[in-house]
């Protein structure tokens, strides 16, 4: 008796806080593979021996930190380096990356000493590049060729980084299993089985990554078939242990341990049979009790292994992301010559409205060739006669809203400031309209809009947006709505529909594509507003890539088939086209 509420104390432990969603999973992976074209040439009587190091830079201390370096190619001018660089890819973050180009003389490994005059013999620098990883997948055929810089008046020739991510990082297991004589727990009934997995760390511990559903009043539980990423179950690693624990379900949530039992991702994949049959064993009761054999035994029904399009699949087939912000000009942001305006133009320091705009535009301009950008303002009244428009381009060109980059939409965004009226009301639906017009005309998978809306207030039109937004999620685009200022966003979370999805006359949004924050939850204390706009851009972009993939699956839409990226055949010329 006194084991059994023992057992039940440790499967308290384990079982009752599991939240699926919670749960980290590891990064994507990609691996970038590095070549250089028409190097400048150090040495006397052969070519340069190069070397390229890649550097890393955190978001905080904005220092950089060497990560990792190529082999040291002999004499040449054009190397194709063998060894790549894995990263850790999150499309939510700016990931800044720095290469940098040396030809070495000596084997000494210590890169410092090339900045030292007297041992400048040892490493000849030849030039750097500065980029981002979403820079380097987000070109074409996510190939980046750049300029070499870093020397006065010289040409440094060519870097040309290629990102492939990695294969494993795609694969999806499917599996189905069943139990057998699982010892029975409750007093009046049978038990209620069900199963957690875990994946095993190199450290030795357990995480958990998935949990069955509950079979009632059964000692012979046949579970639903799940799918489950494969880096979630090892990890990678195909040898590596995954212990499943078996439990009784108990209304209370101090479920009964029936006993567990270990395999790895290498056994599953040999599918059903004897050799995945598995004896659910409770160590405690086998020390117990001499005459014990097991707990009952769960056997493998059926495994399946499918490789799932990801992000990166579609932006390396071609898909541009699209990226469109609207500003909310309502009287209610203050008269922006005064310090106290949401509007203010302090020339110290940006206002929240361009910083919301510079750290979600940043991230997303890597993801579009021409870096041209609709923006539009909402609430205000216009010259010359002074109607209110809900749908006004920035840069005052009907024709052409288009600005250059975040730096044109900036210049835009303050010119605006000097020209029109704040008044109001907040209203959404025309913006959402706007960029769904757009969406609508573009739905082979080729393009995906995001409209970035910055408000500061309450919405006035929450009906029309609402049929605006559920009849925008049929559509190839997502909307981000940051809140600037103090005031009370509670209508906001009405349309980020992660609890309750949205709904507009009895119709349900066929997806969630509403990202809702306040601007001031992500506010550094120490006034870092670099750490501030990270911090923002990381939670409202990360549910870009999984909404769109959602498009592109309920389309049926598969990524494009690139050609191979780079040839080592073909030697560009030093300026690329």
């Amino acid at each position: 008796m006194e084991g059994d509420v023992m057992d039940k104390v440790e499967a308290t432990a384990t079982v009752r806080d599991f939240d699926p969603i919670s749960g980290s999973i590891p990064a994507t992976k990609v691996e970038i593979t590095v070549s250089c074209r028409n190097l400048l040439d150090r040495d006397t009587f052969s070519k340069s021996d190069p070397l390229v190091v890649l550097y890393t830079q955190g978001v905080e201390s904005k220092q950089w930190r060497e990560f990792g370096r190529t082999e040291v190619i002999d004499n040449t001018l054009n190397p194709d380096f063998v060894r790549k660089y894995i990263l850790d890819y999150f499309f939510e973050e700016k990931q800044n990356l720095r290469f940098d180009v040396y030809d070495i003389d000596s084997k000494s490994p210590d890169l410092a000493k090339h900045v030292s005059e007297e041992l400048f013999f040892f490493f000849d620098f030849l030039g750097q590049v500065y980029c981002t990883l979403g820079e380097i997948v987000g070109s074409p055929a996510s190939r980046l060729e750049k300029p070499l810089g870093g020397i006065p008046g010289k040409k440094c020739g060519t870097i040309v980084l290629s990102a492939e991510e990695l294969g494993n990082c795609r694969d999806y297991a499917t599996m189905q299993f069943c139990a057998n004589k699982l010892d029975k727990k409750d007093f009046f009934g049978k038990s209620d089985p069900f199963m957690v997995f875990y994946r095993s760390n190199e450290d030795g511990t357990f995480t958990i990554c998935h949990k069955t559903e509950v079979v009632k009043n059964t000692l012979n539980p046949v579970w639903q078939p799940f799918s489950i990423p494969v880096r979630a179950l090892c990890n990678g690693d195909y040898d590596r242990t995954i212990k499943v624990e078996v439990y009784d379900w108990d209304r209370d949530g101090s479920h009964d341990f029936i006993g567990e039992f270990t395999t790895s991702y290498k056994e599953l994949c040999r599918g059903q049979s004897q050799l995945n049959v598995y004896e659910v064993v409770n160590a405690k009761k086998k020390i117990k009790k001499k005459r014990y054999i097991n707990s009952g035994t769960v056997s493998l029904l059926s495994f399946n292994v499918e490789s799932e399009h990801t992000f990166l699949d579609y932006i390396k087939g071609g898909t541009q992301i699209h990226f469109t912000v609207a500003i909310d000009f309502t009287a209610s942001n203050g008269n922006p010559s005064q310090s106290t305006s949401l509007h203010y133009m302090n020339p110290y320091q940006m206002n929240a409205y361009a910083m919301a705009l510079k750290a979600v535009g940043e991230i997303i301009q890597d993801y579009d060739s021409d870096k041209m950008f609709p923006a539009l303002g909402f609430g205000a009244k216009l010259p010359p006669d002074g109607r209110v428009s809900h749908e006004f381009p920035l840069n005052g060109n009907i024709e052409n809203p288009y600005c250059n980059g975040m730096e044109g939409i900036l210049e835009a965004y303050h010119q605006s400031l000097k020209t029109v009226q704040l008044y109001g009301p907040t209203n959404f639906a025309p913006v959402v309209n706007h960029v769904a017009r757009y969406a609508a005309a573009v739905q082979d998978g080729s393009q995906y809009f995001v409209l970035l809306i910055i408000t500061d207030g309450v919405i006035s039109d929450m009906a029309q947006t609402k049929e605006a937004i559920v009849n925008a999620a049929k559509l190839p685009m997502s909307i981000i709505i940051v809140g600037v200022g103090q005031a009370e966003f509670d209508a906001m979370v009405e349309l980020d529909g992660d609890d309750i999805r949205i709904s507009s006359r009895g119709k349900l949004a066929e997806r969630d594509i509403v990202q809702f924050v306040p601007f001031r939850d992500y506010m550094d204390r120490t006034g870092n507003h670099v750490l501030s706009m990270a911090r923002l851009a990381k939670d409202v972009l990360a549910e870009i890539p999984d909404q769109l993939i959602s498009y592109m699956k309920s389309r049926g839409i598969k990524p494009n088939l690139v050609p191979p990226a780079y040839s080592t055949v073909d030697i560009p010329q030093t300026n690329p086209v």
